[in-house]
C-alpha cells in the first residue's frame, strides 16, 4: 500500500497585511495577512524549498520520480523539473511529470505516485489576484511536498483516493491574462456544496468509516468559506475541520489542500483518519491513516516551524513592484542582459546543485569548482562538493543602496562554511538592521533575475531563526 513516507512545506518570509490593501484603496478590507513571494522566489523556488524540507535524512538517490505541480510555472513552455533535480540533488535518471493549469494538480499528484517507487510530490503556487478584487485578498503564495512509498517508514497509509469530475467556470486564467478570474461565487459553491453532499458520505462508505470516524478533514473549496460550509453540511464538527490557513497564509493554489495534509500531519497522533477534499472542476477524496511511524520522523519545519518566521510590514507599494504590476522608473544604468544559455548549460550542475570542489590531498573546500588547490596548491586532486545543508556565518558584509535591487539596500556578505569553504554572496529575508558579523545562515534557493524571458536561478543566505518573532 502507498503512502506518505515524509512531508515538508514552504511559506515565504514576506507577508502582506490585508488591511494594508485596503488602506491603499480607501476601502474596507479582510482580517488577517497572506504570504507572498519576495521579489527574488517563484513557485520553482518554493518548491525546492518545500522539497528539501521533506526529504531531511533522506538519501535523493532512492528518489525514482518527481512531480511538480503548479499553475504558475515561470514558463509557458519550457520544464522546471530540471532545475528541482539539479537544485535537490536527484539522479539524473529521475523521471519527471509536471502537473499544471488545474487547481487539484497538487492532489492528482499524490494519487498518481506508482506503487513500488519512490514519489517527491512538489506542489507550490504564485498566482496573482488583479487589484482591488477578492482574489488579490484570497491568495496567497506557498508549497508543499510529500515523498511518497511504502515500507515500514510510511507515516500515513493511502487507504483509497477517487476523482469526481464536474466542468463549472470557477476560477481560470487564459494564455492572453494576467490575472486570474473568478465568477460569481454562488456559482462556485452551489457547485462545490452538490459534488461534496453526492461524494463524500460514499467514499467513506465504501470504506467502511463514518463522519465521526475521522479526525481531521482537510478541505480546499472555492472560497473562504466553502470549507466551513461543506463540513457543516456533512456533519462534521468545528474541531475535526483542519484549519484552511487563510487568516495567516491566504489560498495557496493546487498547494492549498497538500499545506493543509501537511499542517494536520505535523499534530496527528497514530490511527488518526485524515479525509482530504480538494476542489477545481470536480473533487480528489484522499483517505489516509497515520502510522505509528510518524512518531520516528524528524522534525521539520513544515507549515508550523514557518508561520512565525515572518516580515509582516511589507508595504503593499513593494508587493505591486515585486509582481511587476505597476511600472517604476528603471535603474539609471544599462538594463540586465538576458543570460547566456551556452553558459548556463555549462554551470548547469554546479549553480543549481552548488557544487563546489574539495581538495582530496588537504580538504580545502571551494566554489566555485577550481583545478588547483587555494591552500596546498594540489592540481586535479579535487572531488564534487556540495555547500546545501552546511551551517554557516557571516564574516563580513557590505549594504549596497546603489545597487538595481527591488528592494534596496542589497546585502552582500562573505559567508565561511563551518566544514569549509567562503563565498560571496547575497544575505535574503534580512533587514538591513538585523544583519551582523557572527550570524549563522543557511542556504535557499532563489531567481537571481528574470531578462529576455529566462530566468536564472543561484543560491543565496538567509539568517536561521530559531526563535518565535526573531
Amino acid at each position: 500500500m502507498n503512502g506518505i513516507i515524509s512531508y515538508g512545506a514552504y511559506i515565504p518570509y514576506n507577508r502582506l497585511k490585508r488591511k494594508r490593501i485596503g488602506e491603499f484603496f480607501g476601502k474596507p478590507a479582510m482580517g488577517g495577512e497572506k504570504a507572498i513571494a519576495g521579489y527574488d522566489e517563484d513557485s520553482v523556488s518554493m518548491g525546492v524549498e518545500a522539497a528539501m524540507d521533506c526529504l531531511q535524512e533522506m538519501n535523493p538517490d532512492q528518489i525514482d520520480t518527481v512531480y511538480f505541480a503548479t499553475t504558475s510555472s515561470p514558463y509557458r513552455e519550457k520544464g522546471s523539473i530540471p532545475t528541482l533535480a539539479a537544485a535537490l540533488n536527484l539522479r539524473d535518471s529521475v523521471r519527471g511529470m509536471e502537473t499544471a493549469a488545474s487547481l487539484r494538480s497538487g492532489t492528482a499528484a499524490i494519487m498518481a505516485a506508482k506503487p513500488g517507487e519512490h514519489t517527491l510530490v512538489i506542489a507550490g503556487d504564485c498566482r496573482t489576484g488583479a487589484p482591488t478584487g477578492q482574489n488579490e485578498q484570497w491568495f496567497g503564495d506557498g508549497a508543499a511536498a510529500f515523498l511518497i512509498g511504502s515500507g515500514p517508514d510510511v507515516i500515513a497509509n493511502m487507504i483509497d483516493y477517487t476523482s469526481v469530475q464536474g466542468e463549472v467556470i470557477s476560477h481560470w486564467r487564459s494564455q492572453s491574462d494576467l490575472f486570474t478570474q473568478s465568477w460569481e461565487e454562488r456559482l462556485s459553491s452551489s457547485a462545490f456544496m452538490k459534488q461534496v453532499k453526492e461524494s463524500v458520505s460514499p467514499f467513506l462508505e465504501k470504506n467502511d468509516r463514518s463522519i465521526g470516524t475521522i479526525s481531521k478533514v482537510i478541505i480546499s473549496g472555492p472560497t473562504t468559506r466553502a470549507h466551513l460550509q461543506a463540513a457543516q453540511a456533512l456533519g462534521f464538527s468545528n474541531q475535526q475541520v483542519q484549519n484552511p490557513l487563510f487568516d495567516n497564509v491566504g489560498l495557496t493554489g493546487n498547494a492549498h489542500a497538500p499545506m493543509m495534509l501537511v499542517s494536520a500531519l505535523e499534530e496527528a497522533n497514530p490511527g488518526d483518519q485524515l479525509l482530504v477534499v480538494s476542489f477545481a472542476e470536480g473533487l480528489d477524496l484522499l483517505l489516509l491513516e497515520v502510522t505509528d511511524a510518524i512518531s520516528r520522523l524528524g522534525k521539520r519545519k513544515g507549515v508550523q516551524g514557518y508561520l512565525s518566521i515572518k516580515n509582516d510590514e511589507v508595504l503593499y507599494s513593494d508587493y505591486l513592484k515585486w509582481r511587476e504590476i505597476i511600472n517604476t522608473e528603471p535603474p539609471r544604468r544599462p538594463s540586465t542582459d538576458r543570460p547566456s544559455a551556452p553558459a548556463l548549460h555549462r554551470g548547469y550542475q554546479q549553480n543549481l546543485g552548488f557544487i563546489g570542489s574539495k581538495c582530496i590531498k588537504c580538504g580545502t573546500a571551494q566554489f566555485p569548482k577550481q583545478r588547483v588547490c587555494v591552500q596546498c596548491q594540489s592540481k586535479d586532486e579535487m572531488e564534487d562538493y556540495r555547500f546545501v545543508g552546511q551551517s554557516a556565518k557571516v564574516t563580513t558584509f557590505t549594504l549596497d543602496y546603489l545597487a538595481a535591487s527591488p528592494a534596496p539596500p542589497m546585502i552582500v556578505a562573505v559567508i565561511d562554511f563551518d566544514q569549509g569553504g567562503r563565498i560571496i554572496c547575497e544575505v535574503t529575508d534580512c533587514h538591513p538592521k538585523e544583519i551582523e558579523i557572527g550570524m549563522e545562515v543557511e542556504m535557499t534557493f532563489r531567481r537571481l533575475f528574470e531578462a529576455g524571458g529566462i530566468s536564472n536561478y543561484f543560491w543565496k543566505a538567509r539568517p536561521i531563526r530559531r526563535k518565535e518573532g526573531v
